[in-house]
């Protein structure tokens, strides 16, 4: 399988953690980690049931990567997330020098390139727009029933 099919693949992964968010009314954001072509991580914000500001998909990926591998650092693996990782994020992906991040919508309010490459590893490869419509759309389907209910 090429790249670009390998991505999308991946990213539709992501994209059915996200709605497995959605559908605990948590914001949809989804992610999977893949290492040797298999998913080792899944996972979706939480941070709403666990009344935990850190708890979203990244972190809760990187935790079960580790984990599921037996060591902190996921050189050989790809994060395939639905939106471009927080500067929180960022720097847990720095410390766990993933190998290749991959993620669908940008996020220019609060999306790590605002403030710069400079906090992923220097030998972090970046992939981003993988499926960016599906992506974003979910997040701004979320969003915009929010305001209608006032929230």
């Amino acid at each position: 399988m090429d790249l670009a099919k390998q991505d999308e693949h991946y990213m539709r992964e992501a994209l059915k953690e996200a709605r497995k968010a959605l559908e605990k009314d948590e914001v949809p954001i989804g992610a999977v980690i893949v290492c040797d072509g298999l998913v080792i991580a899944r996972a979706y914000n939480y941070t709403e049931h666990l009344n935990d500001v850190t708890a979203h998909a990244e972190m809760q990926a990187i935790t079960s990567a580790a984990n599921n591998l037996g060591g902190k650092y996921l050189q050989e693996c790809t994060l395939y997330v639905t939106i471009e990782p927080c500067v929180m994020c960022a720097g847990a992906l720095f410390w766990a020098q993933i190998g290749r991040i991959v993620y669908g919508a940008g996020d220019p309010k609060r999306g790590f390139s605002k403030i710069g490459l400079h906090l992923l590893h220097p030998r972090t490869k970046i992939s981003k727009g993988i499926l960016e419509e599906e992506c974003s759309q979910i997040l701004t389907n979320f969003f915009e029933g929010k305001r209608r209910e006032g929230k």
